[in-house]
């Protein structure tokens, strides 16, 4: 008989991933036909609500490095939801922004994505649900300060 304390597979760090990979599939079905992919929203929020308009901003926004942000931005450039202008305060710098195109199809996006996430919390009270999100973020504010470089 194995000990609860060695069962690997029902930690929270387990169990969270694995509930965030089926989120992950969730979104990847639901935003593909709208041109979109999970990776996505970090960029066209910061982007739409003003938080970031360059390549370092954003990666800092969306908690990624700096080459993944990049290769991502290439692609949604490619995909007509981005566009890039120099910045005139800067010639180092793009000034990024989003396409009328994209800003048209977010509504959807979003409203897709939050079904989803309401779907997948039947059966939590709205307490619960509350209760959820916030035990949640507060371990992720843990990780992020057992992981922060100094």
């Amino acid at each position: 008989m194995t000990d609860d304390k060695d069962d690997v597979l029902s930690t929270p760090g387990h169990l969270i991933s694995l509930a965030a990979r089926s989120f992950a599939r969730l979104s990847e079905a639901r935003l593909k036909p709208l041109g979109f992919a999970p990776g996505h929203l970090p960029v066209l929020v910061a982007l739409r609500d003003g938080h970031a308009d360059t390549q370092r901003d954003l990666a800092r926004f969306a908690k990624i490095e700096q080459p993944p942000m990049a290769q991502m931005l290439n692609r949604m450039e490619r995909d007509g939801l981005i566009d890039r202008k120099p910045d005139p305060k800067d010639g180092r710098s793009q000034k990024i922004s989003l396409t009328p195109m994209a800003l048209e199809r977010m509504p959807m996006a979003i409203e897709a994505l939050v079904e989803g996430n309401r779907e997948a919390m039947t059966g939590l009270s709205e307490m619960e649900a509350e209760q959820f999100e916030g035990l949640v973020l507060r371990v992720i504010e843990n990780l992020d300060r057992m992981t922060q470089v100094s």
